[in-house]
């Protein structure tokens, strides 16, 4: 399919739903424990945070949780960051073949079609994150992956061993065990030597005293020049529930080389540990 015609296809919008929902009084639990509970059918139900295959089977129910009620700004802040990191170098978006990982219900999908990326590929461990892209935004991704990048051999059977991209970019989905540290690597060799990586993390995974594998991952990474880091910046990623501000800090990295492979075989092992 012609370049032009994949640019000037518009992102559907998913179509606002109303739901009542209502947040713990004075909660303080973890991040990766959050919840809320929503009226539906006359009863309300709990839904955790992290339980994304529960929030992604309700039409809407993702929007309205994370982007109207606690003001989630995450997909345009970071893909504007890598627009911005692009324009800076004179590379143009509309050459670009990006792979979205954990690509959830499209949202970062709909930004990246915005600016123009011609060659979209969406990736996620949830079945239910398919379901409601091509539910909430159809045909906004050129192919959607049901996969564990872990798995070597499912990734090279669905063929994204094939595409070689120009960018990968990630969004609030890294650091709390939802994509492991081997994950983010097998996507990074999915990807050509010079490609760019836009992601986001919690601020205190990035942390020195932080000694989790993906913040070691990174630290690796950038201190080896694996990746040359372009940009990084803290920002308000969203409110959490119990009112107070989470603070995230986007990155726009750039590969310049092949992953090392005994980093890969370290990580496989972890892995397999557990």
């Amino acid at each position: 399919m012609p370049t032009e015609e994949l640019i000037a296809r518009p992102a559907p919008i998913a179509v606002p739903r109303t739901y009542q929902v209502r947040f713990p009084e004075d909660d303080l639990v973890p991040q990766d424990e959050e919840w809320c509970e929503v009226l539906l059918d006359d009863r309300w139900r709990r839904f955790r945070f992290h339980d994304y295959d529960a929030i992604y089977s309700v039409p809407g129910l993702y929007e309205r949780i994370f982007y109207r009620a606690l003001k989630c700004n995450s997909p345009r802040r970071v893909v504007g960051m890598l627009d911005g990191v692009l324009s800076d170098h004179g590379v143009s978006p509309t050459t670009l073949r990006v792979l979205d990982v954990g690509a959830g219900n499209g949202m970062v999908g709909s930004c990246l079609r915005e600016m123009g990326v011609p060659r979209l590929i969406g990736v996620d461990i949830i079945p239910e994150a398919a379901g409601a892209a091509e539910r909430d935004r159809p045909g906004v991704y050129d192919a959607y992956h049901i996969v564990d990048l872990t798995d070597v051999e499912a990734v090279n059977d669905c063929g994204l061993g094939r595409e070689r991209f120009d960018a990968i970019i990630t969004v609030a989905a890294l650091g709390f065990g939802d994509i492991p540290p081997l994950a983010f690597a097998q996507a990074l060799a999915l990807a050509e030597p010079s490609a760019w990586v836009a992601f986001n993390i919690k601020q205190t995974f990035l942390d020195r005293r932080d000694d989790t594998g993906f913040a070691r991952l990174i630290r690796r990474l950038i201190e080896d020049g694996t990746l040359r880091q372009h940009a990084m910046r803290r920002y308000l990623h969203r409110m959490s529930a119990s009112g107070e501000r989470l603070f995230y800090v986007a990155m726009v990295v750039q590969k310049t080389r092949d992953l090392p492979t005994s980093l890969m075989a370290e990580l496989e092992a972890e892995c397999a540990a557990g």
